[in-house]
C-alpha cells in the first residue's frame, strides 16, 4: 500500500508539473506581441467601448488579416501593468497612469491624445456635507485610485486651497472601493472622473467641491508597447483612424453614443449623456506642448516621491514623433 501511494503521489506530482509547464508556454505565447493580432485593453467607459460596441475596427483590420483581441481593465493603471507585462499592445488611459507606469520600467509609448476635458473629473463630497472649501480638506480623508488622471487634479485642487498633500489622509481604492466609501462615511471626499463622477452626482447626490478646470487639462491618452508601435504601425495607425472616426460621430450624436454605451456600461441615459457632454473629441498626434504638461505632472510626482525616480516623459514617445512633435 504504501509503494502504491508513493508511486500515485509521484504521478500526479509528475503531471502537475506538466500542466504547469504547459499553462506556463500558453500565458508566455499569449503575452508574446503578434504579426497577426491587436489586443486592446479598455476601461468600463470611453471612445475604445464605443468603438468596440460599433465593430468596424475588426472589419477594417480583417482586411489586413488582424484579429482583435479586447481586454476590459478596472482603472488605467491597472491597464498599464497589463501594457507593461505583455498581455496588451494598445490602451487609453488619463495623465498620471502613463508617468507610474513609465517610472516603473514600463517600455510604453504615447502614440495620440484626444483634448482637455478638464470637467470630466472632480472632487466630490456629500450633499450634507459641512465642506464647502479646498482649504477645508486639510486633515480629511480623501478617496481616490492611485496613480490614476485625479491623482494630479487632487495635487492641483489642494494646492489651489493652500493645502498640501502631506496635510490629507489619501484612501487608495478602485473607484468601485471608493463609491462604497463614500456612500458609507469612511471617506470624507473623493476624487473621481466619468463616468463614475456622473453616477455619483445622479444617483447619490455627489456635491462638486471643485473639478479640474483652471487646474489641470485632463488629457486621455493612447498608448502602445514600443514593440508592437515598431512592429506594426500600420495597424496603429489604423487604429487611431477608426478612433478618429467614432470621436467625431460621438461628439455630434451624444444621445445616441449613450444609447450604445448603456448596456455596455449599466448606467442610466442621464448619467451617460452627462458624462459624455464632458468628454474630449477627436484624436491628435502627441505635440510637443502636451508633452510638456506631462513632464509638469511627473515632476511634481517625484518632488512628492510619488514616483521611485525622476523621468522624462518623451522617452515615452518614438523618435519621429519627437521630430513631428518639435516642428
Amino acid at each position: 500500500m504504501r509503494n502504491f501511494q508513493s508511486s500515485t503521489i509521484r504521478t500526479l506530482f509528475t503531471a502537475a508539473l506538466a500542466l504547469a509547464a504547459f499553462l506556463s508556454c500558453a500565458v508566455a505565447q499569449n503575452a508574446l506581441p503578434s504579426d497577426r493580432v491587436i489586443r486592446i485593453g479598455y476601461q468600463k467607459y470611453g471612445t475604445l467601448v464605443l468603438l468596440k460596441a460599433r465593430g468596424s475596427l475588426e472589419k477594417r483590420l480583417a482586411a489586413m488579416h488582424i484579429d482583435v483581441q479586447w481586454t476590459e481593465f478596472p482603472a488605467g493603471p491597472q491597464l498599464l501593468e497589463g501594457l507593461n507585462v505583455g498581455s496588451i499592445d494598445f490602451g487609453t488611459v488619463g495623465e498620471a497612469p502613463p508617468i507610474f507606469a513609465q517610472a516603473a520600467g514600463a517600455d510604453l509609448i504615447y502614440v495620440g491624445n484626444e483634448p482637455a476635458a478638464s470637467a470630466a473629473e472632480a472632487i466630490v463630497v456629500p450633499q450634507n456635507s459641512p465642506i464647502k472649501s479646498l482649504s477645508e480638506l486639510k486633515g480629511k480623508k480623501i478617496a481616490l485610485n492611485k496613480g490614476s488622471n485625479v491623482h494630479y487634479m487632487l495635487l492641483k485642487l489642494l494646492e489651489k486651497g493652500g493645502v498640501k498633500y502631506s496635510d490629507i489622509d489619501p484612501i487608495y481604492l478602485t473607484p468601485s472601493d471608493a463609491r462604497a466609501a463614500f456612500e458609507r462615511g469612511s471617506v470624507d471626499a473623493w476624487a473621481i472622473w466619468d463616468p463614475f463622477f456622473a453616477a455619483a452626482q445622479k444617483q447619490i447626490k455627489a456635491r462638486i467641491l471643485a473639478d479640474g478646470q483652471g487646474a489641470v487639462s485632463n488629457h486621455q491618452f493612447f498608448l502602445a508597447s514600443r514593440a508592437y508601435a515598431q512592429k506594426r504601425p500600420d495597424v496603429v495607425s489604423a487604429v487611431l483612424d477608426e478612433v478618429a472616426s467614432i470621436d467625431a460621430w460621438a461628439k455630434e450624436h451624444t444621445r445616441d453614443a449613450a444609447a450604445v454605451l448603456q448596456p455596455q456600461i449599466g448606467l442610466d441615459q442621464p448619467t451617460l449623456e452627462l458624462a459624455l457632454s464632458r468628454s474630449g473629441y477627436g484624436v491628435k498626434p502627441v505635440t510637443d506642448a502636451v508633452m510638456s504638461e506631462q513632464q509638469q505632472i511627473a515632476d511634481a510626482f517625484f518632488n512628492l516621491k510619488l514616483i521611485p525616480k525622476h523621468i522624462n516623459v518623451r522617452d515615452a514617445t518614438l523618435p519621429e514623433t519627437r521630430a513631428q512633435a518639435k516642428q
